[in-house]
């Protein structure tokens, strides 16, 4: 299994939002970076991606699994992009805020810090222990 972290500002898709969309979960729409979009098809079924508050909280609220892996994205006109399905799996108890994990010198190289525009990134498997540790998983 590989690991991911997936970013929506709350105004646009939050993570309630995506939690209401139960196990039929929703389509990872409107990826237009093309980094993100290999990233996008790189994920499996099964996969776990957590769920990142950008802009507005800037915090990891949740964990998701990739349901659907990549096809062609319905809002792309160029038919360039890709979109997975995803769907909520459980609320982290403390949501980890950008500002912790960049606290933290174990997480200095995580993509999240590294790339923090990138909207769909890896995550390595002890990036992702640590990040469920400070999140109370």
């Amino acid at each position: 299994m590989a690991y991911w972290l997936v970013k929506s500002e709350p105004s646009v898709w939050s993570w309630d939002q995506q939690v209401a969309k139960g196990a039929k979960g929703e389509a990872w729409t409107g990826v237009r970076n093309f980094t993100a979009r290999q990233n996008l098809v790189a994920m499996k079924k099964g996969d776990k991606a957590f769920f990142y508050h950008s802009n507005e909280g800037k915090e990891i609220v949740g964990i998701a699994e990739i349901i659907k892996e990549a096809y062609p994205d319905p809002t792309d006109k160029t038919e360039k992009f890709v979109c997975v399905d995803i769907k909520a799996d459980k609320p982290l108890k403390t949501p980890v805020t950008m500002a912790a994990i960049k606290a933290d010198k174990k997480l200095a190289e995580m993509a999240l810090v590294k790339y923090s525009r990138l909207s769909v990134q890896p995550v390595t498997a002890e990036e992702w222990k640590l990040v469920c540790k400070m999140g109370g998983m």
